[in-house]
C-alpha cells in the first residue's frame, strides 16, 4: 500500500515507517571519518544510526481505539492504554523529532522513525485534550 498508514481494522492504524532519522544520524557520523576527530566517534555515531535503521524496518506502532501498541515483526512487544497516559508532546517538530509521552507510570522519549504527520494526527485524535504545548511544562 502505498498510503502513509495501513488499516488493518476500521479502528486501527499502522504507521508506516520513515527513514529519515537513521540516515540523518549516520550522514552525519561518516564525514567525522575523515576530520582529525578520533575516529570511535564517527563509529559511535554511525552505529547509532544503523541501529535505529534496523528499528526502522522491524517496529511500527499501531493505533487502536483503546491503546498505542509498538509491534516488532508484527508481533506485539508493548501496549500503552491511553487511560493511563497523563501527557505528550514531539520535540523538534522540524526534524525527524522525539515523541515524549508520560503514562502514571513512567515516562517515555522516542525518536520518531514513523510517518510524523500521521503519529501527530492519531495523537490528536486519541489523546488531543493531553498535549503539551509550549503553555504548559512537562512534569
Amino acid at each position: 500500500m502505498n498510503s502513509s498508514s495501513e488499516k488493518h481494522e476500521s479502528n486501527e492504524i499502522v504507521l508506516e515507517p520513515m527513514y529519515r532519522l537513521p540516515a540523518l544520524i549516520i550522514l552525519t557520523g561518516v564525514p567525522i571519518f575523515l576530520t582529525p576527530l578520533p575516529i570511535w566517534i564517527g563509529v559511535l555515531i554511525s552505529s547509532f544510526g544503523f541501529f535505529l535503521l534496523l528499528q526502522t524496518f522491524t517496529l511500527r506502532i499501531k493505533f487502536t481505539d483503546k491503546d498505542l501498541i509498538v509491534l516488532q515483526l508484527g508481533k506485539e512487544i508493548r501496549r500503552f492504554p491511553y487511560e493511563n497516559w497523563v501527557a505528550w508532546r514531539i520535540f523538534f517538530p522540524q526534524l525527524p523529532g522525539i515523541l515524549y509521552f508520560r503514562e502514571t507510570a513512567s515516562p517515555h522519549l522516542l525518536p520518531i522513525i514513523f510517518d510524523k504527520k500521521m503519529l501527530e494526527l492519531q495523537l490528536k485524535l486519541h489523546l488531543g485534550n493531553l498535549e503539551i504545548n509550549n503553555k504548559k511544562e512537562i512534569n
